[in-house]
C-alpha cells in the first residue's frame, strides 16, 4: 500500500511538473512571435517614415514617364513588349510601360554622364545607342535562356504526370504533384495554370495562357494535343506517354540537324581565322627564300 501511494504521488507530480513546463514553453513560443512581430512592424514604419532613393524617386519618375509613353505608344507595340515580358518571366514586375520609361531613363541618364565625360561625342553617341538597345537584348537573351529551360525540362515533366495519371491521380491532380517535386520555369507555369484552374478558368483556357506565356512549340503542340483529349475524351494518359516519346524524338532530330549544320558554320572562321595563319606558317618561310634568292 505505501509502495502504491508513492507510486501515484510520483505520477501526479511529474504530470504536474510536465503541464506547469508545457504551458511555460507555450508561453514562451507565443512571446517570441509577439516579440517578432513588434520588430517588424516597427521596421516597416521605420522603412515607411523614412523611403530609401528607390521610394522617393525613382518609382514616381518611372511612374509618370510610363504614363506619358503609354499614352504615345501604339497598343501594337505595347502588347508585343508585354508578351515579351510574359515570355521571360516578367523580369523586375514591370508593365510594358515601365519597361519602356526604364529603357528611355537609362538612355538619358548614360547620355548626361557621357556628354560631360572627358570623350568624343561619336563616342558618346555609340554608348547612348547602346543604352538605348541593351534592355532590349538582355530581354531577349532572358526569354531564350526562359525557353530553353523549358524545352528542356518539358520531357521529364511529362514524364511525371503520365505516371501520375496511370498511377489514378487526376490531370488537375497530376500538375499539382508536378509543382510539388520538381522546380524552375516550367514548373512556375504550371503553378500558374494550376492557379487559374482552381480559381474557377476552364482547363482549355487554362493551358491556353500557358501556351501563350511560354511561346514554346513544344509546349504548344502539347497543350493541343491535351486539349483535344479532353474534347474527344481519349484517355490523357496515353497522350502524354505519345507527347513525351514524340518530343524526345524532336528533340534528337533538332540536335542531329544543329550537328549536321556544324560543318558549314565553321568553315567561315577557319577561312576567316585558321586558313591564313597555316598559310603564313607553312608558305612565310618560303617566300622569304625566294625573295633572298632574286
Amino acid at each position: 500500500m505505501p509502495l502504491l501511494v508513492a507510486l501515484l504521488s510520483f505520477i501526479m507530480i511529474g504530470s504536474l511538473i510536465l503541464v506547469i513546463g508545457n504551458i511555460y514553453r507555450q508561453k514562451k513560443q507565443v512571446l517570441s512571435r509577439l516579440q517578432a512581430y513588434a520588430v517588424s512592424v516597427e521596421e516597416q514604419k521605420e522603412q515607411a517614415l523614412d523611403p530609401g532613393l528607390r521610394s522617393r524617386i525613382l518609382k514616381p519618375l518611372i511612374k509618370r514617364v510610363s504614363q506619358w509613353l503609354s499614352a504615345r505608344t501604339p497598343q501594337q507595340a505595347k502588347d508585343g513588349l508585354r508578351k515579351q515580358l510574359l515570355m521571360a518571366g516578367n523580369p523586375g514586375h514591370l508593365q510594358a510601360s515601365e519597361f519602356m520609361a526604364v529603357k528611355l531613363l537609362l538612355t538619358v541618364g548614360i547620355f548626361f554622364i557621357m556628354f560631360f565625360l572627358p570623350v568624343s561625342f561619336p563616342i558618346v553617341l555609340v554608348i547612348t545607342a547602346l543604352s538605348w538597345f541593351a534592355p532590349t537584348l538582355y530581354l531577349r537573351q532572358k526569354v531564350t535562356q526562359r525557353q530553353l529551360a523549358i524545352s528542356l525540362a518539358i520531357p521529364d515533366v511529362l514524364d511525371l504526370l503520365t505516371v501520375s495519371v496511370e498511377a489514378g491521380l487526376g490531370f488537375d491532380a497530376a500538375i499539382a504533384k508536378v509543382v510539388e517535386k520538381l522546380d524552375g520555369p516550367l514548373a512556375q507555369e504550371f503553378q500558374r495554370t494550376l492557379h487559374e484552374i482552381r480559381i474557377g478558368k476552364p482547363r482549355r483556357d487554362a493551358l491556353r495562357n500557358l501556351s501563350n506565356r511560354t511561346g514554346v512549340a513544344y509546349l504548344q503542340g502539347f497543350v493541343a494535343s491535351i486539349i483535344q483529349a479532353d474534347q474527344l475524351g481519349v484517355s490523357i494518359g496515353k497522350v502524354l506517354r505519345i507527347q513525351s516519346n514524340e518530343i524526345r524524338r524532336q528533340r534528337r532530330q533538332k540536335a542531329e540537324e544543329a550537328a549536321m549544320k556544324a560543318p558549314v558554320k565553321m568553315l567561315f572562321p577557319l577561312v576567316i581565322f585558321v586558313f591564313p595563319s597555316l598559310f603564313i606558317i607553312l608558305l612565310g618561310p618560303a617566300l622569304l627564300s625566294i625573295l633572298n634568292t632574286l
